[in-house]
């Protein structure tokens, strides 16, 4: 029996390309944001940011990954904006 199917068996499945995607690129945007607020002393957008690296390990449908991520983000502009 291989690895996978042995997996399988126990009730884990492997992510898919498109949440392995998401979680690097929303927590690369994360430690952007993080250090940039910690930079530029905004500690909303330095707390944002962390939690952009932190989410994933949260939320694992991949919908939600994307849609958390974006509001997140948006949630950076914004704060940073005012």
């Amino acid at each position: 029996m291989d690895t996978v199917s042995q997996l399988q068996s126990m009730g884990l499945t492997m992510p898919s390309t498109a949440y392995i995607v998401a979680i690097i690129f929303f927590s690369l945007a994360g430690l952007a944001a993080y250090y940039y607020g910690k930079r530029s002393a905004k500690p909303t957008v330095r707390w944002l940011g962390l939690a952009l690296m932190l989410y994933p390990y949260v939320v694992t449908d991949t919908v939600m990954v994307y849609i958390v991520g974006t509001a997140l983000c948006a949630a950076v502009i914004w704060y940073d904006r005012h």
